[in-house]
């Protein structure tokens, strides 16, 4: 059952202004709120309704009562069939667009653009063809800079609309023939003030082409204002179909209805769709219960029709623009941490920040901070400074600066000196890396670290492993002690330069092999050999005796 309330007693009825303040605690709460508007917004701004007593259909009877019997007719799609309807159409629609020109948003309007900032719009609907929603920053779908640019089949970037308009844009006009659309230029107002229509620039530059070339003339389009009648569908109707099934999909949380009578059919079957799955959702918002249900909000002059009464949850009988702006009221009171703004660390006097509204905190004031002992919270109460005193020398060397994380440190520096830190991120203090100098850096076994240097000691040996095979066997120096016995001579040890000139050669295909692996073959079989010859030693008859 709808619930009524009176915004005007509201500041003395005490059970009224209560259940207000609750429904603005249940907006600020909630998360996904979906906001459909009709022209009842937009009466504080100069524009006129359609259907009250002093609306845009009773002016239409008012000036032209022998055209038009209702004043719904002005706005259905069947006037085209008249020419004298249709020129009173486009004098109508010139008027209308004048006076929209110098309207202003209404404060409903920056209430919208409240929640989409605060994060709390999922999508707002309108029936109004005003576009000063577009003037408080919601991108509407009728805007040029809503039109997608890819190849697929939808013509708008659904996921950048904030606000979907229902009935279309005054401020635009397109082509009957061709569908083309353009900005409604004052050039086109004045046309449209004498009772014609203008011709599509795209029609009659196709046409002219097409002569030039000796072809067929082709039909050229009038231009119309870009709104939707009554009995016409959208051009951008199936994209709207696509955003109103993913808002569907999402589970908005509340429903907020504003300015309108709801007796157009498209927007009594959109209401009642989001209606249905906000209260047939699982999780309910937090303010709400199921005592006191804060999920679908009505906000008009007139009460809905009892076909409404189990749809709507509560009815805030009054002007838009006064429950907008007691909404923001108690948000604010109620919630104030959701309208802090950031502040700057210094005042340094610059103009930015006074522009900007921030509040701003001298250097000297105290910490709110309760102080920290020793270790990883020392850092809060080191003193932010800002980057213009960071560059100064003197802030670096008197202050103690937290230093940055390792993603974020520089390269090319470290707070870490060379005993503190680890091999793979000490530093080296000369420009050149290795020990070994440039000139004699080279590939190991290259033939030209094998030359002499310039100077170098001819006594040392420095033969590449190349040339063990042209190596030339070496003669034995004659013993200082001369063998005693004949049987001492011939089992005298062999020394390991004669065997590995005498018993061990290097075939060619050894030689063909790695050079590390042939000094491992000629080194191994040497000791071998020499291990043999040590263990074949005989000892003389007299030394053992002696022994």
């Amino acid at each position: 059952m709808t619930v009524s309330l009176n915004l005007s007693p509201a500041s003395t009825d005490s059970h009224t202004r209560r259940t207000l303040s609750e429904i603005s605690l249940a907006v600020a709460k909630s998360k996904k709120i979906v906001v459909v508007t009709g022209a009842g917004i937009s009466c504080s701004c100069g524009i006129p309704d359609f259907r009250s007593s002093d609306g845009l259909y009773a002016m239409v009877k008012e000036q032209y009562p022998d055209v038009v019997l209702k004043g719904r007719d002005l706005f259905d799609a069947s006037l085209f069939r008249d020419p004298t309807s249709t020129a009173v159409f486009y004098t109508f629609i010139s008027q209308l667009k004048r006076s929209i020109d110098k309207a202003e948003p209404a404060p409903t309007h920056h209430f919208i653009k409240t929640l989409d900032s605060k994060k709390r719009l999922l999508r707002s609907y309108t029936q109004n063809i005003d576009g000063l929603e577009a003037r408080v920053g919601l991108l509407g779908s009728s805007c040029h800079d809503a039109k997608s640019n890819g190849k697929g089949k939808s013509k708008l970037r659904t996921k950048d609309v904030r606000n979907v308009q229902l009935h279309g844009d005054i401020h635009r006009v397109r082509c009957v023939a061709c569908s083309a659309e353009y900005p409604c230029e004052e050039k086109y107002l004045a046309i449209f003030e004498q009772g014609s229509a203008p011709e599509c620039p795209e029609c009659l530059s196709r046409s002219e082409a097409r002569v030039a070339r000796s072809a067929r003339a082709i039909r050229v389009g009038n231009l119309r204002p870009g709104i939707v009648l009554y009995d016409e569908s959208h051009p951008l109707g199936d994209d709207i179909g696509t955003i109103h099934t993913n808002d569907l999909k999402r589970k908005p949380d509340m429903l907020i209805i504003m300015g309108t009578s709801l007796k157009v059919h498209g927007l009594k079957k959109l209401v009642k769709d989001f209606a249905r799955t906000i209260h047939g959702s699982d999780s309910p918002s937090g303010a709400s219960s199921s005592k006191k249900p804060y999920k679908v909000i009505f906000v008009n002059k007139t009460a809905p029709s009892s076909e409404w009464a189990d749809i709507i949850d509560y009815h805030i009988e009054g002007e838009t623009d006064a429950w907008s702006n007691k909404v923001i009221e108690d948000w604010k009171r109620m919630r104030p941490s959701d309208w802090e703004i950031q502040q700057t660390l210094m005042d340094n006097g610059s103009p930015t920040a006074i522009s900007m509204g921030l509040k701003t905190v001298k250097m000297g004031a105290p910490s709110s901070r309760p102080k920290a002992g020793n270790g990883a919270n020392d850092r809060e109460n080191i003193p932010i400074l800002p980057h213009a005193e960071l560059d100064k020398p003197a802030a670096r060397t008197t202050e103690k600066l937290v230093p940055l994380s390792p993603s974020k440190r520089q390269q090319n520096s470290s707070h870490y000196d060379d005993v503190e830190s680890s091999p793979s991120k000490r530093q080296s203090k000369s420009q050149c890396h290795h020990a070994m100098p440039k000139h004699e850096r080279k590939m190991l076994f290259a033939e030209s670290t094998n030359k002499k240097a310039s100077g170098a000691d001819d006594s040392i040996c420095d033969t590449s492993m190349l040339d063990l095979t042209d190596l030339k066997p070496v003669t034995r120096k004659p013993s200082a002690r001369r063998p005693k016995t004949v049987e001492e001579t011939s089992k005298m040890d062999i020394s390991i330069q004669d065997l590995s000139m005498r018993d061990i050669s290097i075939d060619l295909t050894e030689a063909k092999k790695p050079q590390k692996k042939v000094v491992e073959v000629v080194i191994g079989r040497a000791k071998a050999t020499q291990r043999k010859t040590t263990s074949r030693r005989v000892v003389p008859r007299r030394q053992v005796a002696a022994r």
